[in-house]
């Protein structure tokens, strides 16, 4: 095999693995922009760092649009020089980050993927180490690369590609994610999540003790817990056990006892007004969030608001939008990753999640009718995507570029073998 035709091979693999890495991270990130600056905000202050929510999720957007369209452009072989170095540089600076991450361990997973696929720190660190030897081979010979399109339409592959994710991902921060890939997705049942099964396996620890200045360690069964001769000094986790999705989920009313059972068992219709921080909540819909409270009463629903936010802050609340629901407190982590909207309206029965609404989209009066009748009339629950939602997002994206090669091939590439041809 001539070495020419071995190093193009290689070289046009690593193009293909990046660019789909590449593609796949940015969009399951794009999917949910802010559990990516959420993760960000992780980062930062594992680093002793805070800037805010706003540069969080200015730098989420940002950095989810780059990926991808660096993703795009591998893929394409658009840029090749610059788009191999870009890919290099972003390998260059994740590879020892994560190496960082997998030694200390001050997140428990990068975010790399979203929430769509969590791997371990160290799992991580060697897929980096994968895509940066890839990386580094793709950019020493990336003029063996064959582009998708000529320089003519490289600008606007790249610009395309760019703002389109922009755009995916400001969609999806305005409205609920286009796929949920968290425990709490339309049709999960909270109390199922949380069961362990009776056979599933338990922590498994080695226990260190002390005698005549020498330390040794047993398993549970052999530890000399009833001899004095030993000195117990630690006990060390060798083994996770079963870790179910919802370890511990609380809703607390105003004498501090956790409701959350006595939602779940209820036959009816439960409503609930998500915000995790009350001081830093949208009022733009408040008149829908009335009404759907209104409506509740009339029909005799249970409706609260459930925050993380302080008494304070829900006084505050309460005197601004003149809300008459009572509220329930609960930690603010749990609430971002019930819904990602800052408020947002949650339907439940019997612990199952019937749907979900960002501010932007909670129902008016007679759809929450049409909508609630529903449920009531068909207790089967569906955990699916909207496919067609999907088909137009792909269609937004690769149409234009499909288009745009025809265009490439017809006018600039054949022309120029044509001339070539005659010359």
């Amino acid at each position: 095999m001539p070495k020419r035709f071995l190093i193009k091979t290689i070289a046009e693999c690593c193009r293909v693995l990046l660019g789909v890495t590449f593609i796949f991270s940015g969009t399951v990130k794009a999917i949910d922009p802010m559990g990516t600056a959420i993760k960000i905000g992780e980062y930062l202050a594992s680093f002793g760092m805070g800037y805010g929510e706003w540069f969080e999720l200015l730098l989420s957007f940002n950095m989810i649009a780059v990926e991808f369209m660096l993703g795009v452009c591998m893929l394409t072989a658009v840029y090749r020089k610059l788009a191999t170095l870009g890919v290099l540089i972003f390998m260059s600076f994740m590879t020892p980050l994560t190496l960082y991450l997998a030694v200390f361990n001050p997140v428990p997973d990068c975010g790399c993927f979203g929430d769509a696929w969590i791997i371990t720190n160290w799992q991580t660190f060697c897929k980096n180490l994968v895509l940066l030897a890839a990386a580094i081979f793709a950019w020493m010979y990336y003029k063996q690369l064959t582009s998708f399109y000529t320089y003519r339409s490289y600008w606007f592959v790249g610009l395309f590609s760019y703002l389109f994710c922009l755009g995916f991902c400001y969609w999806n921060y305005n409205h609920l994610p286009i796929t949920d890939f968290r425990p709490y997705k339309v049709g999960a049942n909270i109390p199922e999540l949380m069961e362990i099964p009776p056979d599933a396996p338990q922590d498994e620890y080695v226990f260190i003790y002390e005698k005549n200045g020498e330390t040794k360690e047993f398993k549970l069964e052999d530890a000399p817990a009833d001899d004095s001769t030993w000195t117990y000094v630690d006990a060390r986790l060798v083994k996770p056990g079963f870790v179910p999705k919802v370890s511990s989920f609380g809703l607390f009313n105003e004498q501090g006892e956790n409701v959350a059972d006595e939602l779940f068992t209820r036959s009816g219709i439960v409503m609930l007004l998500v915000a995790h921080r009350l001081e830093e909540a949208s009022n733009e819909h408040i008149d829908e969030i009335n009404h759907a409270y209104d409506y509740a009463m009339e029909h005799k629903l249970t409706f609260y608001g459930v925050t993380g936010s302080s008494d304070g802050h829900i006084a505050e609340w309460v005197k601004h939008t003149g809300a008459d629901y009572p509220f329930l407190t609960a930690d603010e982590v749990l609430l971002k990753t019930i819904i990602r909207s800052n408020p947002g309206m949650v339907l439940l029965r019997e612990g199952t999640i019937l749907a979900k609404w960002h501010h932007n989209d909670i129902p008016g009066e007679d759809e929450l009718d049409t909508v609630i009748n529903g449920y009531l009339n068909d207790k089967r629950m569906e955990n699916r995507t909207d496919h067609n939602l999907w088909l137009s997002v792909i269609a937004a994206f690769v149409l234009p570029l499909l288009l745009v090669w025809i265009y490439d091939y017809l006018r600039n590439r054949r022309y120029r073998g044509i001339k070539n041809t005659y010359n």
